[in-house]
């Protein structure tokens, strides 16, 4: 068995994207939904732009035992986020994944990075616990997120689409900001705020704030995952509308299995309209980050021939239960069983 001397946390340089994409092949074959990490050229170009940072845990013979690594859209982005966990069968038990973890997180927290946001597989609550070790906390809930064909020992006996969960971890103060959450969810997005100490203060629309006419919208449909991702970046009164007519389209056309829609919280509109859309049978997710957003925003989801149960949905924290309930309860009965 391996003992904390026996382990050596380091940074890979441009030249060693294998080691990523070996540490991938190894663990989900060739499914894993993130299809870049298969090209290690394209790997080694991240990591010298500063958008990806990898962190190993190695035996000091060189011998790949853990590798996490970090995303940013920019070098100069205030939020990160964490992915690519994988630790191979030798290092099993050795709680190699917060050791690894925490080296990364130490070095984002020592260059400013605010915080860091990950997704955890909701088939088990072994890695969420681990996160929760960490100081992360949960911050909403991806039904339907993850691809039936991702193949991993996490959920070797599940079928159909699986969930996940997302997390946020602090690292150091952000910036004070006005949060404009929609009267219907007011109370779940404070609660969240408050828990991962977000910074964000609640408030309501100025009086006299008008809507646009029309609304910005940016769709990005993510082929590997079977899902679009509307990010608004301006809401305005046709918004119910608007996201109504991609809705059908991505369903309909594209033969999506899952829409997600996020809205600006830092935009008083969002207050304002966002409640109209649980007429489309749009549901509550979490609160997310998003590179074409300031700030956070408020991520609701829609789901197309894909039912989720709650026995399909592992948390680990009395938290993570609460919210997973509310988001859950805030699905249209068709998507729920």
């Amino acid at each position: 068995m391996l003992s904390a001397v026996d382990v050596t946390f380091r940074f890979l340089e441009p030249d060693e994207g294998t080691v990523l994409t070996g540490a991938i092949e190894a663990a989900y074959g060739q499914s894993y939904d993130v299809r870049w990490v298969y090209d290690p050229e394209q790997v080694g170009r991240r990591i010298a732009a500063g958008t990806y940072v990898s962190c190993i845990a190695e035996t000091p013979a060189g011998e790949l035992l853990c590798h996490i690594g970090m995303s940013l859209a920019a070098t100069d982005d205030a939020v990160a986020h964490s992915g690519q966990a994988v630790t191979l069968p030798a290092a099993r038990g050795q709680h190699l994944f917060t050791r690894t973890k925490r080296q990364l997180m130490d070095w984002a927290r020592a260059r400013g990075l605010a915080g860091m946001y990950s997704e955890a597989t909701a088939a088990h609550p072994y890695s969420q616990k681990a996160n929760i070790e960490l100081g992360a906390h949960e911050t909403g809930f991806l039904l339907g997120w993850i691809p039936a064909s991702v193949s991993n020992d996490a959920a070797a006996e599940r079928r159909g689409r699986q969930s996940a969960a997302l997390f946020y971890t602090k690292l150091n103060d952000g910036h004070e900001r006005e949060v404009y959450a929609p009267e219907r969810h007011r109370q779940v997005v404070g609660r969240t705020l408050e828990l991962c100490e977000l910074r964000g203060k609640l408030a309501e629309p100025p009086p006299g704030c008008e809507l646009r006419e029309r609304s910005e919208l940016h769709v990005a449909i993510e082929a590997d995952h079977n899902l679009a991702l509307i990010t608004v970046d301006a809401p305005g009164a046709d918004l119910e509308e608007a996201i109504g007519a991609e809705r059908h389209h991505l369903f309909h056309h594209a033969n999506l299995d899952a829409v997600y829609i996020d809205l600006p919280l830092e935009q008083p509109a969002t207050a304002l309209v966002a409640d109209h859309l649980e007429r489309l049978g749009v549901s509550y997710s979490g609160i997310f980050p998003n590179s074409r957003t300031d700030g956070d925003v408020l991520r609701m989801q829609s789901l197309h021939r894909v039912r989720v149960k709650a026995d399909d949905v592992a948390v680990a924290s009395d938290h993570g239960q609460a919210l997973l309930d509310y988001v859950l309860a805030d699905l249209p009965q068709a998507a729920s069983a």
